[in-house]
């Protein structure tokens, strides 16, 4: 593991001069070296304020005009690239390989040191989607952190979006085969629409790494199956928070079969009613917000919709005193 008391080692990053990225080292997991890449921007005022986000599955850091609001607001922007995604993946890596949801509380642990060590003591610990079921737990399970002050999740991935039946059944026991047997396949049932309805090629207005952020993901290992049946087993006994949480997803929740302008106004991944259901056995000081006509990642969706995200976030951690 990168050692707490040297500074990173920061070069520039691929989204431009303002923006920095160090490798984090780690042991050796079962496919050998491992890594995971901070980015960081920093605001043009000295602050002792900073966010760390996580982003989700099948997905890396690129929301520059995230940052950029976190900057303007008086936060210093730190963002992970976790092992196997972006920035951090190695050859000899599968991608987004993953056994427990647990592996990621090494990088979280050690960003949360580094930005600590760099002059700042009060940090909004931050995860969309996959990301948000990751902090949210590592926030439930480190309830003195001295540097988290306020969990903001975007669209937390607190259920799995499938037919009833077929979770119930079947989840457990694709669970139960991937502790044996990691590697292999399933399908994803992933709405095909989703990465097409964001990146400027296609129907969308981003510009993102397609090979980092594919535009179709049609398989995927029953690790990540089990690591994520495992964590959401915790949220759906109600975990407990000290520190407030925001907890945001969109009005509706939309499968296309073909191309529609629900891809461009709803979740598409996942069912919102479950991440309202969930969110509320979270014990703690909680506030649920539903946003109208946001997509999947809420950051990512129409301009007016995603500045009434950063409206009613900002306002919120001015009320949590952040």
């Amino acid at each position: 593991m990168s050692n707490g008391n040297t500074a990173p080692l920061y070069q520039r990053d691929i989204l431009g001069p303002s923006y920095e990225q160090a490798t984090l080292n780690f042991p050796d997991d079962y496919e050998g070296q491992v890594t995971a890449t901070l980015v960081r921007k920093k605001a043009d005022q000295t602050t002792s304020k900073a966010v760390l986000y996580i982003h989700g599955f099948i997905d890396y850091f690129f929301q520059t005009e995230m940052a950029e609001q976190f900057n303007q607001h008086g936060f210093d922007f730190y963002a992970l690239d976790l092992r196997k995604y972006g920035r951090s993946i190695l050859p000899h890596q599968k991608y987004y390989n993953v056994r427990e949801i647990a592996e990621y509380d090494a990088e979280i642990t050690e960003a949360l040191n580094i930005i600590g060590a760099e002059g700042h003591d009060a940090i909004l610990l931050s995860g969309h989607s996959t990301g948000g079921l990751t902090t949210t737990l590592y926030a439930a399970h480190h309830p003195e952190h001295p540097l988290i002050k306020a969990l903001w999740v975007n669209s937390p991935f607190y259920d799995f979006n499938m037919n009833p039946i077929k979770k119930k059944l079947g989840i457990p026991n694709l669970s139960r085969v991937g502790k044996v047997c990691p590697d292999l396949k399933f399908p994803s049932e992933l709405n095909k629409w989703y990465v097409p309805s964001l990146h400027k090629n296609l129907h969308g207005e981003w510009d993102f790494n397609l090979d980092w952020k594919p535009q179709s993901y049609p398989l995927v290992r029953l690790s990540f199956v089990r690591a994520i049946f495992e964590a959401q087993k915790e949220i759906h006994q109600g975990v407990s928070l000290t520190v407030p949480a925001l907890v945001m997803h969109s009005d509706q929740s939309k499968n296309p079969k073909k191309w529609h302008q629900y891809a461009q106004s709803s979740d598409v991944i996942l069912d919102v009613k479950h991440i309202d259901k969930y969110a509320r056995k979270i014990k703690g000081d909680v506030t649920i917000a539903k946003i109208k006509n946001g997509l999947h990642d809420l950051v990512l969706s129409e301009k007016s919709v995603r500045q009434n995200v950063y409206l009613r976030l900002f306002e919120w951690l001015e009320i949590k005193g952040l």
